[in-house]
């Protein structure tokens, strides 16, 4: 069961993955930390915040937000309240990258997961799934620092203006 459980999570996001890089050239990774940071509220999040969310190793985050930023879809901004937090920010072009490219990942989801499956077993899959994420959402530690999402006093650090205004 896990081995298939890991199988057809590789199958399925490689196959996402494929349809967001040939229709848009926006890898899987890099439309999550999009979203990502679209439903955050004031569209950012803590580093360290966003790579729980994505599941990335926070050096991989670091390098994918690098290449982000480079490509104008988001910016990274310092934390006043705490000199080591950094904020990610989704900027306007990457809300619009992300509208361009999410009719392509929900129709990949459709394609490949939703249109196989009868209503019911989606909704027993949806149910066990739910409650294996409740279950490492509890035994997970929440996260820390002094520069949470409520916090309003931010600036753009040097790296994410490249010579752009903020």
């Amino acid at each position: 069961m896990w081995r298939t459980f890991l199988r057809v999570h590789a199958s399925l996001t490689r196959r996402l993955e494929h349809d967001l890089i040939v229709e848009h050239d926006l890898p899987l990774a890099s439309y999550d930390v999009l979203v990502q940071l679209a439903e955050a509220p004031q569209g950012r999040l803590r580093m360290t915040d966003l790579a729980e969310r994505v599941l990335l190793s926070r050096s991989g985050l670091t390098r994918l937000v690098d290449r982000l930023a480079a490509d104008g879809l988001v910016e990274r901004q310092s934390c006043l309240s705490d000199a080591r937090g950094t904020f990610t920010v989704i900027t306007d072009a990457g809300r619009a990258r992300l509208r361009g490219a999410a009719p392509t990942h929900l129709r990949g989801i459709q394609d490949y997961m939703t249109s196989r499956l009868e209503a019911d077993e989606l909704d027993t899959l949806g149910d066990l799934l739910g409650k294996l994420l409740r279950d490492a959402e509890l035994a997970a530690e929440p996260p820390g620092g002094g520069c949470g999402a409520s916090d309003g006093m931010v600036r753009p650090t040097p790296a994410s203006t490249n010579g752009r205004s903020a």
